[in-house]
């Protein structure tokens, strides 16, 4: 998570000593209009770039992923580019509008010199064109882009519509991004900030297409066919098991990889619960009923079937030289663990990184209980040598920080890795940093949450 500020920070603060740079006289401004004129292009900037970084990201880019904690830390960071992008062009329109609306109340009186006030800003005549018809477009389309990013932000927005409105976002970025190469004061484009700019939008542009295309991840697609199926009623989950060509570039244990079982569904991430085998290719996936996609997947899938596996992705891979970990797995994010577990059991030869030197104490807690599930869990744990300890809600109440030290007395030796709900990590994160552990370093948390 530090990294993921740091770059979000760093990148707003970066463009706004470039744009200063630029525009020195923005503290002494001639007048009112003359701040509206700098602040309306320096709102522009901000809106625009947050938006090409947000378009970026939205390809699924791996020469980012280490520094950022992996593509689950990416998607965040998406997320709060998109959001600072949606505000910055909120300002930016009201900085537009707002002083009109004065104007026409008689509350502001338009200097003879209005729209002159800044010098250096008179584009060639081409550029003078276009600010008329690219004004109305870019208008419009943050309007659209508004919108579609709010419901982007409503979790109850089905995700099979929410996967096709969220496309349109690169049309409409499209449009800002004309909007803002016709608007924006000509004088920055020979300056530092103008060159950023021109690299983010042309990026942005090209990300655009591909997105259009439906080609996101395209080189890291292969098709595999389902090989088994298996339904934990007790759990509401189900297991599949799906044989996967040689393209497959193999995975760590705790990596996941998005999954396309129907084209108009678009792609789901799922966390790979097995470990990768090259004698033999196959993968499995364990999906809870959760949400209306994974609630239909029972009916949907078969034996034989193809689906288009993408990854793998993520960094929640257990490298550390930490001779204990503690692992926490909350109802089905205790799929990573799985696949860890299987990898250890394979010998010490397979394993990348750790064995079976390692002392590890493995945290499941969980509201529903399967037997056969549970039997798999616990004889995975055996032969990993993982000391498994099972916690349902309702019998043993909830997983705390306090009841882990009680259990594992070594604690502040160990690192911590937790997959499950959000707030629960988060909590269980705070709780053990008051208690002097250094989380940023070895506390692992996995951010599932991919919009």
């Amino acid at each position: 998570m530090l990294n993921i500020k740091r770059t979000f920070w760093g990148a707003l603060i970066l463009l706004t000593v470039l744009w200063l740079v630029a525009e020195p006289l923005v503290f002494w401004p001639a007048n009112f209009f003359a701040l509206r004129a700098s602040m309306v292009q320096y709102s522009g900037v901000i809106a625009i770039a947050c938006m090409c970084v947000a378009m970026i990201l939205a390809l699924r880019p791996r020469w980012p992923e280490s520094w950022l904690g992996g593509l689950d830390k990416m998607y965040r960071l998406h997320k709060w580019f998109g959001i600072a992008g949606l505000v910055m062009a909120v300002i930016h329109w009201l900085w537009v509008k707002g002083p009109k609306w004065a104007v026409g109340f008689g509350w502001l009186v338009r200097p003879a010199h209005g729209p002159r006030v800044n010098p250096g800003s008179h584009a060639p005549e081409f550029f003078t064109t276009l600010r008329g018809p690219a004004g109305d477009l870019g208008e419009w389309a943050f309007y659209a882009a508004a919108l579609l990013i709010v419901l982007a932000l409503v979790q109850y927005f089905p995700y099979r519509l929410f996967y096709k409105t969220h496309r349109l976002l690169a049309v409409a970025y499209v449009a800002l991004a004309f909007h803002a190469v016709a608007l924006m004061k000509f004088s920055y484009w020979t300056s530092p900030v103008g060159l950023i700019m021109a690299l983010l939008l042309a990026y942005g542009a090209l990300a655009a297409v591909i997105v259009l295309l439906r080609r996101v991840g395209a080189h890291r697609q292969v098709e595999g066919r389902i090989a088994s199926i298996q339904y934990y009623a007790g759990v509401r989950a189900l297991e599949t098991q799906i044989d996967v060509p040689r393209g497959w570039p193999g995975h760590k244990p705790g990596q996941f990889a998005f999954a396309t079982s129907d084209a108009s569904e678009g792609a789901h991430p799922y966390t790979i619960a097995s470990s990768w085998n090259e004698d033999n290719p196959r993968i499995t996936f364990i999906t809870k009923e959760l949400g209306d996609h994974t609630r239909r997947l029972r009916a949907m899938l078969r034996v034989g079937q193809v689906m288009k596996i993408e990854g793998p992705y993520g960094c929640f891979t257990f490298d550390d030289g930490c001779s204990r970990q503690i692992w926490i797995g909350g109802g089905i994010g205790i799929t990573p663990f799985i696949a860890r577990m299987k990898h250890i059991a394979l010998g010490p030869d397979a394993s990348l990184s750790g064995s079976r030197s390692q002392e590890i104490e493995l945290f499941h807690t969980t509201a529903d209980y399967d037997e056969e599930a549970m039997s798999k869990l616990s004889a995975d744990a055996r032969a990993s040598h993982v000391r498994l300890h099972v916690l349902l809600d309702a019998r043993h109440g909830r997983l705390s920080g306090e009841r882990i030290r009680a259990l594992v007395p070594d604690w502040p030796k160990a690192s911590i890795w937790f997959c499950g709900p959000s707030s629960f990590g988060e909590a269980l994160r705070r709780d053990f940093a008051a208690h002097g552990f250094p989380v940023t370093q070895r506390f692992h948390q996995e951010l599932f949450a991919m919009r």
